[in-house]
C-alpha cells in the first residue's frame, strides 16, 4: 500500500488497526478450511461510522471490498480466493463492531456487524432467552451476521436456517455509489449519518418502531422438517425463499446491523444418545418422531463410527480448549496458530502446517476426553446420533425410545449433563478433525474434499453407498450432520494419483440424479457453482461486483464481465 492511500485510512481509523504487513494480515487471508489470497490491507474498524468511512474510501479508489467476521467460514466464502482479481483488495473485518442492541423486551435484539453468537448467549441468559442459533455456530466463535448473510445455523430442528427480513445495509449501486438500506422498520433518521449515529447511541423508542409484516426468523420452518413425505429438502443455500437482503447475501453487501428474534429457554433438556448398526433403523426414528411426536427436538445431529474416531484423535485439542477455555479464547488460539505457522514457511528447515503437528503431539499426552458410556456405544455401534429434547418433549421421547429399542435393532441411554455436554461438543469438533487429518499427511494423500449435501426429506437411503469404482478412490470418508432435516456433511480424503476435480464431478452428478440441493448450509464460497437464481440476487445486491467477487465461482471482475 502506498503512503497516500496508508495516510488517508489513518485520519479514519488508529494505524494499530489497519495491517500492512504480510505478518499482521496473514491470519484474514486465509479461509478456516478452504481458500487464499492477497489483499492491499486489512482494515479493522471500531465502531459503524468508521465503517461508513472506510467503505467510502473503498469506492473512491474503487477497491474490491470483502467483509469478514470471524473468519469461521468453510467453503473460503470471507477471505480473497486466488489472485487473479482486476482490481487491490481491502478486507474489512468488524469483529470490534460488537455492540448487541435488546429491544423489545428481549423478545428481539438489534445486532451489529461484528457481534457473536457467544456474546448473545451470555446477553440473553439473565433474560432467559436465546438466540436463534446456538451450539455449532457458537462453539467456533461465529458472528451472528455472518449467520444471516449465509443462511446457516440449521442445527435447531425448531428453527432452521438463520433469516431476517429485517437488516441495515449497504450497496454499491450500477452507477457506483454507495446506497444504505435501512429495513429494520426502525425510523433511524433519513441519511445515513443520521441512521449511524442514532443506531450507536441507541437513539430510538417505541414510537419509531414501525408496524410490519416483515418477519425477523424462519417461521415456516417446522412445518417443512415435519414434511418427511416430500421429494424437496427442507434447507439450502439456494432456496429463494431464504434470499431477501442481508440474507443470503454472502458478502455482496456490507452489513451493519440485523434485527432478530430471540426465543425462550426451555426449562429443561435432555440429551439422548442412540446407536445402531442399520440406516434403516435411523431412518424409522426420524420419520416417526417428525411424523408423530407433537414436541419437536431441540436438535439432533448424527456422527458414522469413522468420524467419530478421527474427531476423538485429532480434534481432541480443539475439544479441550472449548471445554476448559471457552470460544473467547479461539481467536487467539487462531492468530497463534497463524503466526507459528507463517514462521515455518519462512525458515525452510521447518515441516509445513508446523502448528497443527506440535498440538497433534501434544494431544497425545491429555487423557482420553469422552464419558465411558459413550465410548461403549461406539464399540457397539456403527450410527451415532445424539437427540436433544426440552421440557414437556422429554417423556414423548423417553417413552418412544423404550418402546422402540423393545423390538427394534440399537439402543439408546439419556445423557447426564455433563455426558450431554461432551457428546454435542464432540460432535461439532468433528469438523476440525478433516482439516487436521488433511495437514498432518499432507504428502502421503491424493488431496481432500468436502460436501455439505441437502437430501430431499423423503429420501430414504440417507447414508451413502458409493460405486466400487468410486468408492476405491478414497482413503476415508467422514460423515456427520443434522438427519432429521437430512443435511448431511460428507467429507473425503482422497487416494494418491486420482483426479480430485474428475470424483468431485462424479460425485455431483449421483447428488443430482437423487435430487439433492448443495450447498446445504456452508454456503457456496470459492467451491460450488452458483445457481442462476442465486447468481441474479447477487448482481441485483451488488452490480458493480464490488463486494467479494468470485463468490459461488462467478467472476472476479468489475460489472461481472
Amino acid at each position: 500500500m502506498n503512503e497516500d492511500l496508508k495516510k488517508q485510512l489513518i485520519k479514519i481509523i488508529d494505524s494499530k488497526y489497519l495491517l500492512i504487513s504480510d505478518w499482521g494480515k496473514k491470519p484474514f487471508l486465509d479461509g478456516w478450511r478452504y481458500g487464499s489470497g492477497k489483499a492491499l490491507a486489512v482494515v479493522k474498524p471500531g465502531n459503524l461510522m468508521e465503517l461508513w468511512q472506510v467503505l467510502n474510501f473503498c469506492v473512491e479508489h474503487d477497491l474490491i471490498i470483502i467483509m469478514q467476521a470471524a473468519n469461521t467460514g468453510l467453503t473460503g466464502g470471507s477471505t480473497p480466493y486466488g489472485n487473479d482479481y482486476d482490481r487491490d483488495i481491502l478486507i474489512i473485518n468488524t469483529l470490534r463492531i460488537n455492540k448487541i442492541n435488546i429491544i423489545n423486551g428481549g423478545e428481539e435484539i438489534l445486532a451489529h456487524a461484528g457481534s457473536t453468537l457467544y456474546d448473545l448467549e451470555k446477553k440473553l441468559s439473565p433474560l432467559k432467552r436465546e438466540p436463534h442459533s446456538v451450539i455449532g455456530s457458537t462453539s467456533i466463535g461465529a458472528s451472528i451476521v455472518g449467520g444471516i448473510c449465509n443462511n446457516s445455523g440449521g442445527s435447531l430442528v425448531k428453527r432452521g436456517p438463520a433469516y431476517t427480513e429485517m437488516s441495515l445495509y449497504v450497496k454499491i449501486n450500477k452507477m457506483g455509489k454507495l446506497v444504505m438500506v435501512n429495513d429494520l422498520d426502525i425510523d433511524l433518521g433519513k441519511n445515513p449519518v443520521e441512521i449511524i449515529n442514532n443506531l450507536e447511541n441507541e437513539n430510538f423508542e417505541k414510537k419509531d418502531f414501525k408496524k410490519s409484516k416483515k418477519v425477523s426468523s424462519n417461521e415456516n420452518y417446522q412445518k417443512l422438517v415435519r414434511d418427511v413425505e416430500s421429494e424437496k429438502p427442507a434447507r439450502f443455500n439456494a432456496d429463494i425463499n431464504l434470499l431477501s437482503g442481508a440474507s443470503g447475501s454472502a458478502g455482496k453487501v456490507a452489513v451493519f446491523a440485523v434485527r432478530l428474534k430471540t426465543y425462550p429457554c426451555a426449562k429443561k433438556n435432555q440429551v439422548f444418545y442412540v446407536g445402531s448398526n442399520q440406516p434403516n433403523t435411523f431412518w424409522k426414528i426420524r420419520r416417526d418422531i417428525l411424523k408423530n411426536f407433537k414436541y419437536l427436538p431441540v436438535s439432533g445431529d448424527y456422527m458414522h463410527k469413522d468420524c467419530y474416531d478421527a474427531a476423538k484423535k485429532y480434534s481432541k485439542d480443539t475439544f479441550i480448549v472449548l471445554e476448559k477455555l471457552g470460544t473467547k479464547f479461539l481467536p487467539t488460539l487462531f492468530e497463534m496458530k497463524r503466526k507459528v505457522d507463517l514462521l515455518s514457511k519462512m525458515f525452510y528447515f521447518l515441516p509445513s502446517n508446523l502448528s497443527d503437528k506440535i498440538m497433534q503431539f501434544l494431544s497425545i499426552f491429555w487423557p482420553n476426553h469422552l464419558p465411558k458410556r459413550i465410548e461403549e456405544f461406539r464399540e457397539k455401534f456403527d450410527h451415532h446420533w445424539i437427540i436433544e429434547m426440552s421440557d414437556e418433549g422429554i417423556d414423548e421421547a423417553r417413552d418412544y425410545f423404550k418402546y422402540f429399542f423393545s423390538s427394534s435393532e440399537g439402543d439408546f441411554f439419556e445423557c447426564s449433563d455433563k455426558e450431554g455436554k461432551k457428546a454435542i461438543l464432540h460432535r461439532y469438533t468433528a469438523a476440525s478433525a478433516f482439516g487436521r487429518y488433511s495437514k498432518i499427511f499432507e504428502h502421503k494423500i491424493g488431496g481432500q474434499m468436502s460436501m455439505d449435501i441437502a437430501f430431499p426429506r423423503n429420501e430414504k437411503k440417507w447414508f451413502e453407498e458409493l460405486p466400487a469404482d468410486l468408492d476405491k478412490k478414497f482413503e476415508l470418508k467422514f460423515y456427520y450432520g443434522h438427519l432429521f432435516c437430512h443435511v448431511l456433511h460428507q467429507n473425503y480424503i482422497i487416494k494418491k494419483g486420482y483426479d480430485q476435480e474428475g470424483i468431485k464431478k462424479k460425485m455431483f452428478e449421483i447428488y443430482d440424479k437423487r435430487g439433492a440441493e448443495y450447498p446445504s448450509e456452508h454456503n457456496f464460497g470459492h467451491e460450488y457453482v452458483a445457481k442462476t437464481d442465486l447468481l441474479n440476487f447477487y448482481k441485483e445486491l451488488d452490480p458493480t461486483n464490488t463486494f467479494n467477487p468470485g463468490i459461488g465461482l462467478s467472476s472476479k471482475n468489475k460489472f461481472w464481465k
